[in-house]
């Protein structure tokens, strides 16, 4: 026998070997043989409809025990409303086991959308449009960055008995915020963290001196804060994401000001949309 035809024939060994092998990876025998048919779930979840999630896995697990794709599988279940993370594993004989963690709505962010606990933004479902959560916004990169401060800013204003409402966070990095009283505070681009640290620690003070509500601070001067109260009787306005892009800066800047010293900038259309 000629070394071509030895060398023919060892191929032909290997592949009459190796073929059944890649058949049963493949799923094109065996799947019958060797089938999923237990479905294991874990995780803490409310809102992730059972049947959904097994229909998306049916079609992967009857591949088979050796043929179940488990990266398909798992992007699959990701897409699956309300589903945060997926792992998905397979236990052998027939078990595909799948553990899921669930959005927990931490905020709204912008119009549609909410923010989870674990950082993470997903569609808001219509039925949690009514849901009381803290208002953010920003850009989609900065979500850590507005939660750090908006996490900081609660701590800062807890001992008052406020609470921050909204915080958002304009294209240029401007911030703004409401509190849970109605008091509008424009923070502006710069030294985010020490402006509020003042005004809060002075906030007990400036209340105390007048009768009126504080409608507004600007808290964008160097040694001050522009402040706007309620006229009497009127009390303070609401201030909801204006989807009309108005700027909080010609609001402020048509009321009269009062504990203002050395604006370190004019105001000049700081307001904020997302």
């Amino acid at each position: 026998m000629t070394a071509a035809l030895r060398i023919l024939a060892w191929l032909l060994a290997i592949a009459l070997v190796a073929m059944p092998v890649v058949a049963v990876v493949n799923g094109w025998i065996g799947a019958e043989r060797w089938p999923l048919t237990k479905l294991r779930v874990q995780g803490e979840f409310q809102r992730v409809d059972a049947a959904q999630l097994r229909d998306v896995v049916l079609p992967h697990a009857q591949r088979g025990y050796f043929a179940v794709r488990l990266g398909d599988a798992q992007d699959a279940v990701e897409k699956l409303p309300w589903v945060e993370r997926a792992e998905v594993r397979k236990r052998w004989p027939d078990v595909m086991e799948i553990r899921i963690v669930e959005h927990k709505p931490f905020a709204r962010w912008g119009q549609d959308r909410l923010l989870s606990e674990h950082g993470r933004l997903f569609p808001m479902p219509k039925e949690l449009r009514e849901l009381k959560l803290p208002q953010l916004g920003g850009p989609d990169s900065q979500v850590r960055e507005v939660t750090a401060l908006y996490n900081e800013s609660r701590q800062l204003f807890a001992p008052l008995g406020l609470e921050v409402h909204t915080l958002l966070m304009d294209r240029r990095g401007s911030w703004s915020l409401r509190l849970g009283n109605g008091t509008e505070v424009i923070v502006g681009r710069t030294d985010a963290r020490p402006r509020l640290d003042r005004f809060a620690r002075m906030l007990p003070q400036l209340l105390a001196n007048q009768a009126q509500p504080l409608q507004c601070a600007d808290l964008r001067y160097t040694n001050g804060f522009a402040l706007v109260w309620a006229k009497p009787g009127l009390g303070i306005g609401n201030w909801e994401l204006d989807a009309a892009g108005r700027s909080l800066a010609s609001m402020v800047s048509s009321f009269p000001k009062s504990s203002v010293s050395h604006p370190e900038s004019p105001i000049s259309n700081p307001g904020f949309s997302i």
